[in-house]
């Protein structure tokens, strides 16, 4: 295709760290619908989560999956240059940004929040740079 607006380098970076968050996302969410010792030591690295994760019961597991399917369409959408797939992008980290000072102010995990915060706030500043966001505009 000439004269096609050449792709942002931004766009595979995130759709990358997307497909990420879908494996993450789906190996949590089996491992809370169907238990097993393999992936039961999985919850070894975070025993809080898990404990939080299983007060819910098997709807945890369900939204994760939910999430995982979410996140993976996201990313794709991105390489085919949907707008939506920007949008989702977009508000999955204002919502996670926020998230984390939700979590700063309850647990009081400075380095943990903040490190959310930063990452949330990093995916924002170079999704919404306007050679982005003009790449998913109609054309």
């Amino acid at each position: 295709m000439s004269g096609a607006t050449p792709r942002p380098k931004t766009i595979p970076v995130v759709a990358a760290f997307l497909f990420l968050a879908t494996a993450i996302a789906a190996v949590t969410g089996a491992s809370l619908l169907f238990p097993n010792p393999l992936l039961d030591r999985l919850w070894e690295l975070n025993p809080t989560a898990a404990g939080g994760f299983r007060t819910m019961g098997w709807i945890s597991g369900v939204l994760l999956l939910g999430l995982g399917a979410g996140t993976a369409a996201a990313a794709i959408g991105l390489l085919q240059r949907k707008k939506w797939a920007w949008w989702f992008a977009v508000t999955l980290f204002a919502v996670n940004g926020c998230g984390d000072v939700v979590s700063l102010c309850v647990t009081g995990d400075l380095v943990r929040s903040a490190a959310g915060v930063a990452v949330a706030g990093t995916f924002l500043y170079y999704l919404s740079l306007p050679v982005v966001r003009s790449y998913f505009e109609r054309n």
